[in-house]
């Protein structure tokens, strides 16, 4: 007997890597970037350091309430297309078994072989369904809890990458030049770290994506001291 949309429980769906560096790199690119541009139109540490901390704020808090929304709303469209792939299996069968036939011909079953698949698949409702959503949909699952799971881990990712680069300009008496240098370099060198970490937990290469991190977060961060720089006035 074939579950309802309601009640059907997707299996987690490994998101939180991806939710982390998500996080993490924008948050400190963001900050970086405006720290980095009212550094380059002003010499007022006070007011960088304020406007870091918004940034910081402001961020954490949009970033959060943006994945809890996105991945709810993939749960609703998810649940939707269970509710509408049931509804079709149980008033037409027959099509949906050849959209799963399809689906195993493109794979390269034949013969004997495509017909016992197909028969295995279609005899188990479970297994018809989380097939129709995978292969012939391409929808992931998503769980109940995930939405806010996402959100709480780009929430705190955001918030931890704001901070780094905002940490020199926290420090008393230290020039401005040395704050901002401080700043690019803790930024890089965290770039540097969530790269290896991605590669490692992936599969990925190291240094390919230690350098990947670091060119496009600094490229960010620089072209917001160039438009302080440009606009700003000393």
């Amino acid at each position: 007997m074939l579950h309802s949309a309601k009640g059907y429980e997707a299996h987690p769906h490994p998101t939180l890597l991806s939710d982390f560096i998500l996080g993490s790199q924008d948050g400190l690119v963001n900050v970086l970037g405006i720290l980095l541009g009212l550094s380059a139109a002003s010499v007022n540490v006070h007011i960088i350091l304020i406007a870091g901390l918004a940034a910081l704020g402001a961020e954490s808090i949009s970033m959060g309430a943006v994945a809890y929304t996105s991945t709810l709303a993939r749960r609703r469209l998810y649940l939707s297309e269970v509710q509408r792939e049931q509804d079709e299996m149980r008033e037409i069968p027959d099509v949906e078994r050849e959209e799963v036939r399809e689906v195993l011909v493109e794979w390269g079953y034949t013969g004997q072989d495509l017909e016992d698949l197909l028969d295995r698949i279609c005899r188990n409702p479970r297994a018809w369904i989380e097939f129709m959503m995978a292969f012939e949909l391409k929808l992931a699952p998503v769980k109940e809890t995930q939405a806010r799971d996402s959100a709480l881990v780009v929430f705190l990712a955001t918030v931890a990458g704001s901070v780094i680069p905002i940490l020199p300009f926290l420090v008393p008496d230290f020039a401005l030049l040395a704050r901002v240098v401080a700043a690019v370099i803790l930024a890089a060198a965290t770039l540097a770290v969530v790269g290896v970490y991605e590669a490692r937990t992936t599969g990925g290469r190291p240094f390919q994506n230690a350098a990947q991190m670091i060119v496009i977060g600094l490229a960010a961060g620089f072209a917001g001291f160039v438009i302080g720089l440009a606009l700003g006035t000393h």
